[in-house]
Parts: structure tokens; sequence; C-alpha cells
């Protein structure tokens, strides 16, 4: 890691203080998927912080098509249960909570709130599925990055798993046809043996240049 700023440095207009060591350890270098979690519960307080924490990330001219649902009724629970894969049943069923996450197919309405200089891409949008379609995509990937950051920026671990049935899931909870699941999340507090040993990562010399 580079030596951080100094702080006469940091005192300087225009110049952003990096994060701590820890602090990068918690959202990075040291953080796992967790697989088990303890039975402390999550309040809906910290919930509600995890979106207000993410909502606040870059997206392109602030789209923000992720949408979030979180599964908190035991029968909204088991139904869920019922579409993840047989390895994510009984982590699904034993998180302290469990997000849904997901795109607004049609997340392009709300430009005039959050992109006023750019209403007029309403018809734009409106005239083009396949233009949509792949902003939602991007944008809600990215958003989905920034909601595991947020968990974790909050002393929580996260369980991230594509491993569901996406059609019978959104056929159950979002049967407008307007979302579409993308991730689920298990979050809280890791319990026993929650972290598979970390798997290696790209060195430098294989994924970076300079032009």
């Amino acid at each position: 890691m580079t030596d951080l700023a100094s702080p006469s440095e940091l005192d300087e207009p225009g110049i952003l203080s990096p994060l701590d060591d820890a602090v990068l350890a918690t959202l990075f270098t040291d953080a796992h998927t967790a697989n088990s979690f303890a039975d402390t519960p999550v309040t809906d307080a910290e919930l509600a912080q995890i979106w207000e924490l993410t909502r606040w990330a870059p997206t392109s001219a602030n789209f923000q098509p992720l949408r979030v649902l979180y599964v908190n009724s035991p029968e909204a629970r088991a139904k869920l249960v019922d579409h993840m894969s047989d390895g994510n049943k009984e982590k699904t069923a034993s998180a302290p909570a469990v997000a849904v996450l997901a795109l607004d197919s049609r997340f392009h309405v709300h430009l005039p709130t959050v992109f006023p200089a750019g209403v007029g891409l309403v018809d734009v949008f409106e005239g083009n599925d396949e233009m949509r379609s792949s902003a939602a995509e991007f944008n809600s990937a990215l958003q989905a990055g920034y909601f595991i950051l947020a968990v974790r920026a909050l002393g929580l671990a996260a369980g991230p798993m594509g491993g569901f049935d996406k059609a019978a899931l959104d056929a159950e909870f979002f049967d407008d046809g307007r979302w579409r699941s993308i991730l689920v999340v298990n979050i809280g507090h890791p319990g026993d043996d929650a972290f598979r040993d970390r798997l290696p990562r790209l060195e430098h010399s294989e994924v970076l240049r300079w032009a």
C-alpha cells in the first residue's frame, strides 16, 4: 500500500482524505463472504441504513435502477428459500436478514426527479427496450456492489448469492414484471466458521496496463 498523505496535504483545498487501513480492511482486504450467521438480529433501522449509504454511490447519469426487497416475514422467507439452489437454502433460511436485489426495468420514469437535465431521455428509453435494459443491468450491477460494501461498512457481513431460480422468484415476488431479481444477499453478524479461506486474486502484472 502506498503511504497515506500527510495531515498538511489533506488540509489543502481539493484534497480528499484517504480511508485508514482499518476501514480499508473492513471493506476490502479482510472482508469475506459469510456462509453462516450468528443469531444476533439485524434491525429494520440497520437495513434502512444500508440503502441510505448505497443510494449515494454513482451510477450513469444518476439512473439508480436498483431496487431492494427485504424478506422479513416467515411466510415470505419460506417462499424465498424454496426458490434458492440446494446449497443456498439453509444459509438463506437461517440468516437474520435477507435482501433480494432487483433492477427496475422502468427506472427511466424517475429521470425527471433524479436527472432533471436529462428529462428528454425518458422518451429515448421508452422507445428503445434494448438500450433501457442495458442501462438497467449495468447500473444495477454497480449498485449491487455498493450495497455489499454498505453492509460491510455498517459492521455486518454479507453473503451474496446468484444461485436461485430467477424466473420462479420473480413470479413469486415481482409478478407485475417490472422488477427483475439479480442477486440475493444474506445479512447479519458472522457465525461459527462463517468464512472460507480466501481464494487467490490476480496479480497487478496480469490485469494492469498503462498507456
